[in-house]
């Protein structure tokens, strides 16, 4: 390495080091070309589950991060302006855009402890494989084709023995962050085709002296000792290759010959250099096997596909699709959803779930034109989000995939800019209509099944690398984490639920039965380790419209409420969560955990350590991003057990679990709460 490189290795290894032990990560401002207001906005559907993560100061009214318990104000980290440490987003933390900026205080050591626990976690949960979990990066920082290039010397060999797997990992699963996949492409070519005579016979150069530091030829080595033979270097390209479409295989297969040039033109490359190489022809003929399956089911499973419209949950329901097992989402998957304008008519479209917002509005128009209730061709329209609270969002031409981001009772609108301001909710989601539910009907044990069921084949089909899509590019990211917001929905569909039929139930009895019921569930939803419907529904419980119901509360039996406020603890976040982290980590898989807090860690990574330094990438938050992903593969590392009874009745809970139907607007539940208990009973 350049002497000019020294100074700031020995800060960065300073820094690693002491934040390591601590289990904290602040090593620097947020690197802010991967912050910027796509990410913010995609990361802002976590504010669907803020009582998860913040406590509103009744003082300032602003939401802060808890983490003490007998807290006083938590300390905040000073401004990354005057001291180099950061300052978390609001986005970052759950908060929504309208409030201030809200700063992440800094840890206490029963905080730290539990946040290294976290990060720490697989290397005794068996994820990854090999060596060096947690204990310190095995490259430091480098130009990301350095570190492409050094990868490529511990596939073969040549350094790091000791923890390849677990570093080739590391960077199959960031390396997104830092490198595009084009350019690694294009770097793995460039490999393979690279002559050995060539890289011995250049004395001089940049490019060449990168390559060689890259591969450690410089230090106290000998020369020449760090560079691998043709046969050696081929072979490493291939295994890493290997490694590149296995892991995104899913991904690559949804974006068709974009992404199946790249095998194809290194199979290619392997098949003219099997007579000099022959040692290469097992490789040649997986490579020939991996050509045919990116190409051939990929067109079969489109096809497929096409015969079906997939449902989303609020989005034109279907009973008999919603019944059927889930299946990751891809972005040509077709969907029908309905569009309103101003006056509450709508048109019903059929379109592509990763289809841009100009394409939507032309469907819109297409259909409009043809509609008898539209006398005259509306001018330039534009799509808005109306949640049933009436707040608004303008979608941007360009935005890809806007389905899935919406609210549980949140529609699409096109209007002209001129009727932005009239816009207003639907009547069905402004007006209640009290009732029985029919959960009365259904047994607890039942129920809960169904929860549990519906949220593995939910998180069942998020793939792993979505997480880091979501976190670190938002809306700029090549692959759309479709699935995940699916998941993010769920969460805080369940919440609302629980809100809801409580306070549709006028009867008192039955309302306490319903509250017993509830924290039934919660238990049988715990007990098959779905972490993510438990917590779901203790906050539904801990609703303010639910939560001032103090006749339903006292009629209430006492085992019930002592047992409440077991999962209450749980769900509190103080101390970073240490009641929640310590019981996921006393279970074993499968297990469903609160993905929401999963993001809220990844978010706290990001935003506190820095990705590049300079042109260098910090490779050691690459290694703590990578070791949370083998978290989530561990969670799901054994198969759940399905549920496949048919009865009547197992369908008719099945259906109604899956197309749960809400009040999501917070002022109406209060109303209704008020309704039910006025304040001066």
């Amino acid at each position: 390495m350049p002497a000019g490189m020294k100074p700031l290795e020995k800060f960065l290894k300073k820094q690693t080091t002491a934040l390591t032990r601590a289990g904290g990560f602040v090593g620097g401002v947020a690197d802010k070309a991967s912050g910027g207001t796509g990410a913010s906005r995609r990361r802002a559907s976590l504010s669907r589950v803020v009582p998860f993560f913040r406590e509103t100061s009744p003082e300032s009214g602003q939401a802060r991060e808890v983490f003490s318990p007998d807290s006083e104000d938590p300390p905040s980290w000073p401004s990354a302006a005057g001291t180099g440490l950061v300052t978390v987003p609001s986005s970052a933390n759950g908060s929504g855009s309208g409030g201030g900026d809200v700063r992440s205080p800094s840890l206490s050591s029963d905080e730290q402890s539990s946040e290294a626990s976290l990060i720490t976690e697989t290397s005794s949960g068996g994820g990854g494989g090999g060596g060096g979990g947690g204990g310190g990066t095995p490259l430091p920082p480098d130009t990301p084709d350095n570190l492409t290039l050094a990868v490529l010397d511990c596939v073969a060999g040549k350094r790091h023995t000791h923890c390849t797997e677990t570093l080739l990992d590391d960077f199959m699963l960031t390396h997104p962050i830092f490198l595009t996949v084009d350019r690694l492409q294009q770097v793995l070519l460039q490999q393979f085709t690279l002559e050995t005579e060539e890289k011995e016979g250049e004395g001089g150069g940049g490019e060449a002296e990168g390559e060689r530091r890259a591969r450690g030829g410089g230090g106290g080595e000998k020369e020449g000792e760090g560079l691998m033979d043709g046969a050696e270097r081929k072979q490493a390209v291939l295994n890493v290759a290997f490694r590149y479409l296995d892991t995104y295989r899913e991904l690559l297969q949804e974006e068709g010959e974009r992404s199946n040039s790249f095998p194809k033109e290194l199979y290619m490359c392997a098949v003219q250099e099997l007579s000099r190489y022959p040692e290469l022809v097992e490789d040649v003929l997986k490579l020939q096997r991996w050509t045919e399956i990116l190409h051939c089911p990929s067109n079969e499973e489109k096809e497929s596909r096409k015969k079906q419209v997939r449902p989303l949950f609020r989005h034109f329901r279907r009973i008999d699709a919603c019944l059927q097992p889930r299946e990751a989402f891809r972005g040509s998957d077709e969907i029908f959803c309905r569009v309103y304008t101003p006056d509450h008519s709508y048109v019903t479209i059929r379109s592509r779930l990763s289809c841009r917002v100009g394409e939507i509005l032309a469907l819109v128009r297409e259909k409009l034109q043809y509609s008898e209730d539209q006398p005259v061709l509306p001018g330039n329209l534009i799509l808005v989000a109306v949640t049933s609270a009436g707040e608004k969002a303008v979608f941007r031409p360009s935005d890809e995939a806007v389905f899935t981001t919406l609210g549980v009772n949140t529609h699409l609108f096109a209007c002209e800019a001129s009727e932005l301001d009239s816009l207003l909710p639907l009547p069905e989601e402004i007006h209640w209509t009290p009732g029985d539910s029919k959960l009365h009907d259904m047994s607890a044990e039942e129920v809960a099944n169904q929860l549990v069921v519906f949220d593995w084949e939910l998180f069942s089909c998020v793939h792993e690398v979505e997480f880091v899509c979501y976190v670190f590019h938002g809306e700029q990211s090549r692959w759309r984490p479709l699935n995940l917001e699916l998941v993010l929905q769920r969460c805080s569909e369940v919440q609302h639920w629980v809100a809801t039929e409580i306070l549709q139930c006028q009867s008192l009895p039955k309302r306490i039965q319903l509250l017993r019921k509830f924290i039934k569930i919660a238990a049988l939803c715990k007990q098959q380790q779905d972490l993510l419907s438990f917590l779901a529904v203790v906050l539904g419980l801990d609703n303010p419209a639910v939560n001032r119901l103090r006749l339903t509360w006292e009629g209430l039996p006492g085992k019930f409420r002592k047992q409440f406020q077991q999962f209450e603890s749980i769900a509190d976040p103080s101390r970073n969560h240490k009641s929640y982290r310590d019981l996921i980590t006393s279970l074993r898989p499968p297990l469903i955990p609160f993905t929401p807090l999963l993001l809220k860690d990844l978010t706290f990574l990001h935003e506190s350590c820095k990705t590049f330094h300079g042109e260098l990438v910090n490779f050691e938050k690459m290694h703590k991003v990578a070791e949370m992903v083998r978290i989530i593969r561990r969670y799901r590392s054994s198969q759940l057990a399905m549920d496949t009874e048919t009865s009547p009745s197992h369908l008719q809970t099945k259906a109604y679990v899956r197309q749960l139907q809400v009040i999501d607007n917070q002022n109406l539940l209060f109303d209704m709460s008020c309704k039910l208990e006025p304040k001066d009973t």
